[in-house]
């Protein structure tokens, strides 16, 4: 009777280092590693932006996006983008996730970015949960910005794209304060959208948005008019 052959699982250790993932799943025959994050998953208006980076060289410096300075960001960003292997990058609009929902759309998101990288990859580690369909093998890590690099790339990826879409965001909608808080649920952004309502880049299926009243929805031309 022939027996299936089965390699030994590989243990990482969570303190093994930010590449410690990469190394162990290339020593397994396994890489390059890709990592998958997105952005904007919790803001109220503007894009979800999902990365997928396979890193060239190793990076010092990366981290949770989140947990970086927006300086710091920009500086990991143009050295990921100068010297990854690939970057595969999707922008979902508003319009498409109210219709197809949030997590749907995140899920679909991360499987066109995994498809839109242009080098070859043998595993993939996205941020949080496990994405179905991948054409390789994967595996969804808890907080895998902070314990993975391919994916701390992906999440610096991914948010600076973001951030720099809501700051050109914020000059067709400057009453919103787009620049300053990206589009999430901030004190100011409520306030904002109580005073006038959601303009067309808000996700009406959220209930911030939706509690302020479609009816509030203004045309490109009103905009900015009357702003101080």
């Amino acid at each position: 009777m022939t027996v299936a052959f089965r390699p030994r699982p590989s243990v990482v250790r969570r303190d093994s280092g930010l590449y410690g993932y990469e190394r162990a799943l290339t020593r397994r025959g396994l890489g390059p590693v890709a990592g998958v994050d997105e952005a904007g998953r919790g803001a109220c208006a503007g894009p979800l932006v999902i990365a997928a980076v396979v890193l060239g060289r190793p990076i010092d410096g990366l981290g949770d996006s989140k947990l970086l300075t927006a300086s710091r960001r920009d500086s990991l960003y143009e050295r990921i983008t100068a010297t990854a292997e690939a970057i595969g990058l999707v922008v979902i609009p508003p319009g498409e996730i109210d219709t197809r929902g949030l997590h749907k759309s995140n899920i679909d998101g991360m499987r066109r970015a995994v498809a839109r990288l242009s080098c070859e990859f043998g595993y993939v580690l996205t941020d949080g949960f496990p994405v179905p369909g991948l054409p390789v093998p994967s595996l969804g890590i808890w907080k895998g910005d902070q314990v993975a690099a391919c994916v701390a790339a992906a999440s610096i990826v991914a948010k600076v794209t973001r951030d720099r879409m809501m700051v050109a965001l914020d000059e067709c909608h400057p009453r919103y304060g787009f620049a300053v808080h990206k589009g999430y649920g901030t004190v100011d952004h409520r306030r904002a959208l109580e005073t006038y309502g959601p303009c067309p880049d808000h996700r009406f299926s959220f209930s911030t948005v939706a509690r302020s009243g479609a009816s509030g929805v203004m045309g490109e031309n009103e905009v900015g008019a009357g702003v101080a």
